[in-house]
């Protein structure tokens, strides 16, 4: 398991593809801290709910307001290879903590844009419209 950690906002990257009970991941006793997202090559992502609804389409599927199955059981397929999800979560946990700065507070982009491979940046710019993921 690959964990990343960017302030107090963190998602972990479980490469495994098995089912298991995501209760059981959740440390804190509370079912709705933690989300799974699942990519179309059966890879897990967990994310902290407030990173994950950083894309609107997430915070759509996960309103504790609808009857929708994701938000019941606090799990999203998105069809996506895992690569992609995993750059998706980068984004949303770098959104998330520089969500609250400033308008003279420095935002380093460059932490995150060097990450992404040039080979996948077109496939993450289609991944990124459809999960609104809003720049």
């Amino acid at each position: 398991m690959t964990t990343r950690t960017q302030a107090n906002v963190s998602f972990a990257c479980v490469h495994v593809r098995t089912t298991v009970d995501f209760r059981e991941q959740n440390h804190s006793g509370k079912s709705d801290d933690w989300v799974k997202l699942v990519s179309s090559d059966g890879y897990s992502f967990l994310v902290k709910r407030n990173v994950a609804t950083v894309s609107g389409t997430l915070r759509t599927m996960l309103s504790t307001d609808s009857t929708f199955r994701e938000a019941l059981v606090n799990t999203c397929t998105i069809s996506e290879r895992a690569v992609l999800v995993e750059k998706v979560c980068e984004y949303m946990a770098f959104k998330a903590q520089y969500e609250s700065a400033g308008p003279k507070e420095e935002i380093p982009l460059n932490e995150f844009t060097e990450r992404i491979p040039p080979e996948v940046a077109l496939e993450l710019l289609l991944a990124a419209d459809y999960l609104e993921g809003e720049a």
